[in-house]
């Protein structure tokens, strides 16, 4: 199985919320024995979504590969204005050229969808994340994780108790799906 962590955010930062979620992931994904790769939207060199050009850039043929190739997904943004970011979206977009292939865009992926914001909004974030993972006829699990950002972080730095959680439990169902995740939480 392979995985993706699609961070949206556009902070370089090495102590950036996303930056640290990435890493909290991938480490998840490890202790699970799941190959798992970071796709940053900031690194990417993802142009803006333009259907005239002659050909497809590089940078969007290679994130469409390993969109592609990856069985489950986790999604990050950061909440802007009501949304995810726009490069996330923008980047999205660019599914577009994967269109003409026998299973175009994101056809079956499992999506996790995780958005987090300095007050109680996030979930407008996802619901934004969902839509888009939908038209591109992916499955978003039924259990998302919103996050207060001041509530994320325990003070030794660790992620808190409250939000291990709730990855444990986003993880499980994207790795085992809803029943034996259910089952085996119970």
């Amino acid at each position: 199985m392979k995985a993706l962590i699609f961070n949206g955010a556009l902070d370089r930062r090495e102590n950036a919320t996303s930056e640290r979620l990435s890493a909290y992931l991938l480490e998840k994904f490890a202790g699970q024995g799941i190959t798992a790769k970071t796709f940053r939207i900031v690194d990417s060199g993802i142009p803006l979504f333009d259907t005239t050009l002659n050909k497809v850039p590089n940078a969007v043929e290679r994130m469409n590969i390993l969109f592609r190739e990856a069985d489950i997904h986790i999604w990050l943004s950061p909440l802007y204005h009501g949304s995810m970011t726009g490069v996330m979206k923008n980047c999205l977009d660019w599914m577009e050229c994967s269109a003409k292939l026998p299973n175009p865009y994101l056809t079956g992926k499992m999506v996790g969808l995780v958005c987090w914001a300095d007050g109680v909004q996030a979930m407008q974030g996802i619901n934004a994340m969902d839509a888009v993972a939908k038209s591109l006829r992916a499955w978003t699990l039924p259990f998302s994780v919103p996050i207060q950002r001041n509530e994320l972080f325990a003070e030794d730095g660790a992620v808190s108790a409250k939000y291990n959680q709730r990855f444990d439990l986003l993880l499980n169902l994207l790795i085992k799906g809803p029943k034996l995740a259910l089952d085996s939480a119970m």
